[in-house]
């Protein structure tokens, strides 16, 4: 019997699934793959990005209302979604910077807080895992934060001396780093924009791409692009279920489905890890060298530490 191919991505906080990787998801899902978010935090300490919200009884239950989003935005991507119950740290602002909450995700010790996700790993046993890079995406402390513990329950899920209350040992296939936002993908949707003769929400930050060479570029870093333009609707139907994160007038939606989907159809990934060799080109599939193994079990590579 065919093994049921499983997919985990590992996200910061509620919303971020749903701009990052969504589209994926909803395409294995669609395709009979068995797929789960695991969120870290509850959001709790996120903004309210939709002005039509922002209001004093909004602020009041920001964590009730983003789980009922979370629950909304998981329904229709079709996937199944757990929490780990960590604590929002909050984005620091100011120079210097404050320091972050006491008790927050971030201050978490990464061993110790890898134990809850080594738990979910091994209960859930998905063959690949998507999480950020070392730079988080971008330099919240959270995605940070999820990148470490992340790296660390892939590579202690499949060994029998780590964590030995934490279920049996189940090893992780492949791990990627989402990388859907690249100077190369931002250019291509400018300039499909400005060929439609219609304004690019992007015209600020190609300008700031050529004056600040602190701005990262990781083109040159995809190892896999996913096909998916079709599911982009769902996506952006997801994004918009997180409705106090996300303005429905703002800069992610401005540029049309149809335009997207021709100029840029895929959600870009870096295989960061892998026990089932690495591609000799660009792979289009998460699953490339894993599907064979799901169909038998026995071809899995044993877990670490055994």
């Amino acid at each position: 019997m065919t093994e049921q191919l499983r997919l985990m991505a590992v996200h910061a906080h509620p919303d971020d699934e749903s701009s990052k990787g969504a589209a994926t998801m909803a395409k294995y899902a669609a395709e009979g793959v068995a797929v789960l978010v695991v969120t870290c935090t509850g959001g709790e300490r996120g903004s309210v990005l939709n002005p039509k919200l922002d209001r004093p009884e909004v602020w009041e239950n920001i964590a009730d209302i983003r789980r009922a989003e979370m629950a909304a935005a998981r329904a229709i991507l079709g996937v199944d979604q757990t929490w780990l119950g960590f604590v929002d740290s909050g984005l620091p602002e100011g120079d210097p910077p404050p320091p972050l909450p006491e008790g927050c995700f971030a201050l978490q010790p990464v061993e110790v807080a890898a134990e809850r996700l080594v738990r979910v790993m091994r209960e859930f046993r998905p063959h690949v895992v998507t999480t950020y890079d070392e730079n988080g995406g971008y330099p919240h402390p959270d995605h940070i934060m999820c990148h470490k513990i992340s790296v660390a329950a892939f590579e202690a899920a499949g060994d029998a001396s780590r964590y030995p209350d934490a279920g049996e040992p189940w090893q992780p296939l492949k791990l990627y780093y989402d990388m859907s936002f690249t100077r190369a993908r931002m250019l291509a949707l400018h300039k499909a924009m400005l060929d439609a003769g219609l304004e690019s929400p992007y015209h600020d930050l190609m300008e700031r791409w050529k004056s600040d060479d602190s701005l990262p570029d990781r083109s040159d870093r995809i190892t896999t692009r996913v096909p998916c333009g079709q599911y982009f609707p769902v996506r952006d139907d997801a994004l918009r279920a997180h409705a106090t994160q996300v303005d429905p007038d703002g800069g992610w939606f401005r540029v049309p489905l149809e335009i997207q989907q021709q100029a840029w159809p895929t959600e870009d990934y870096e295989l960061a890890r892998s026990l089932v060799g690495k591609p000799d080109g660009i792979e289009d599939d998460l699953f490339a060298g894993i599907r064979q193994a799901a169909v038998d079990p026995t071809s899995q590579p044993a877990p670490a530490g055994q």
